[in-house]
């Protein structure tokens, strides 16, 4: 019996980050999960992580998860749907409308899939990168489509709330878009700004900022040139808004003495200050609704865990937080987002206990 809400076994297909951080988070909560992948390796791996135990033929599983590229998503969500009649299908591929096309195209069972994208993940995959928080907090966009039966987007919304994510009921196309802006043209602006530090002089002069914009620059350029390619039209309206911009304050800085230069430029930062500001923080509340201090911390082991304990001694809940250490410096800077009626209080009690703020 489990423990969780979902009621039979799962089938994982697709034994990376994302297949094996749901295999974990399912086992753990008590949920018999059945894993598959093309590399042997790979099941063998998730398995010894405790993500589940490798697929048999006798399997007759209630969900199953397809996590695999999204060039092979459509084939294999078809070959699952068809090979499992009584269960029901959903992907977690960053690319929606295309996969649900293929499939329709092909004259599958739609009755029986609903697609559905865990906005989680890491800038390194592999089932040695799966973690069985990943999904806690993230939105899980559950891909609505006409023809899927209520009972299969009750089960693969329940998969998302098993997990402890936050279901988000979008169609194909509504999905497709926002990830343009949110995820895709991300990784792309990181990744140019990246490529412009190879061979540069001056790195060594890199702080925070730089390290924050290009941290997803990272991530496994096979698998982005699958997901750019399957969402290219909706990445690139957003990438010609984007140049417009660009052009703009390019114009702007080769003549400052332009009438409107600098009113341009002015207006670029602080664009960019609305949009931070629009975004959600914790409880759907925004990050400018928060009160931030910036504690330094020495160089040492313990003192981060030193901090947080003390700061739950006093009773104080931190929102949100972020963490600068510059290579070759001797004190970090914690960054604390409280909310703004604890603010004096988190500065009396740390202060008190010699903590020092920047």
């Amino acid at each position: 019996m489990t423990t969780g809400r979902l009621q039979g076994s799962v089938r994982v297909v697709g034994a990376g980050l994302i297949g094996t951080s749901i295999g974990l988070a399912l086992t753990k909560l008590g949920v018999a999960v059945s894993l598959t992948d093309a590399s042997p390796a790979n099941v063998s791996l998730a398995v010894d992580y405790g993500a589940g135990v490798p697929a048999g033929e006798g399997d007759n599983p209630s969900l199953i998860v397809v996590c695999v590229p999204p060039d092979v998503t459509a084939v294999t969500v078809r070959r699952e749907l068809e090979n499992f009649p009584s269960a029901i299908v959903t992907d977690v591929a960053s690319v929606k409308a295309p996969i649900l096309d293929e499939l329709a195209a092909a004259a599958a069972d739609l009755t029986r899939y609903v697609g559905s994208h865990p906005m989680a993940g890491r800038e390194k995959g592999g089932a040695a990168s799966g973690r069985a928080d990943i999904f806690v907090a993230r939105p899980w966009v559950i891909a609505t489509q006409p023809q899927a039966s209520a009972e299969a987007l009750q089960l693969v919304e329940q998969l998302a709330l098993d997990l402890e994510a936050i279901p988000v009921r979008l169609s194909p196309l509504e999905h497709d878009r926002a990830v343009a802006l949110v995820s895709h043209t991300p990784q792309l602006v990181s990744s140019l700004l990246a490529a412009r530090l190879v061979g540069a002089n001056g790195v060594e002069l890199a702080g925070q900022g730089l390290r924050d914009t290009v941290r997803i620059a990272a991530s496994d350029p096979k698998l982005w040139v699958q997901i750019l390619g399957a969402n290219a039209p909706e990445i690139v309206t957003v990438l010609k808004s984007l140049e417009s911009d660009l052009g703009a304050v390019i114009e702007a800085l080769e003549d400052l003495s332009k009438p409107g230069a600098l009113a341009t430029l002015d207006q670029t930062i602080v664009n960019g200050n609305r949009g931070v500001e629009s975004l959600p923080g914790k409880h759907g509340s925004r990050i400018s609704q928060y009160s931030s201090f910036v504690v330094m911390i020495g160089d040492q082991p313990g003192e981060l865990a030193r901090l947080f304990n003390e700061i739950g001694e006093v009773g104080i809940n931190v929102e949100d937080l972020k963490l600068e250490h510059s290579p070759g410096a001797q004190i970090g800077l914690v960054e604390l987002s409280v909310l703004p009626s604890v603010g004096d209080r988190l500065v009396s009690e740390l202060t008190a206990r010699g903590w020092r703020f920047a």
